[in-house]
């Protein structure tokens, strides 16, 4: 069974996250803070060498972006 959800560098997440409306606000170690200006809500992003399919997810899930429009995106 493949998952729709890719795994991917964080970079590359982040960028498509841009386009969302989040802003990166501050890092501690290897988590980075982003802020979604538009809703106002905080997210953290891991910042390892690959974001885990099931990680992906969780972001996705807590942003409010659909896995069609984040790939999209791509």
């Amino acid at each position: 069974m493949s998952s729709k959800y890719p795994v991917l560098p964080p970079q590359k997440i982040i960028s498509i996250l841009h386009e969302f409306g989040f802003v990166k606000v501050s890092q501690k170690g290897s988590h980075a803070k982003y802020k979604n200006y538009f809703t106002n809500k905080i997210y953290i992003i891991p910042m390892h060498k690959e974001i885990a399919r099931g990680t992906l997810k969780n972001i996705l899930e807590q942003a409010d972006i659909t896995i069609e429009d984040f790939l999209n995106q791509l």
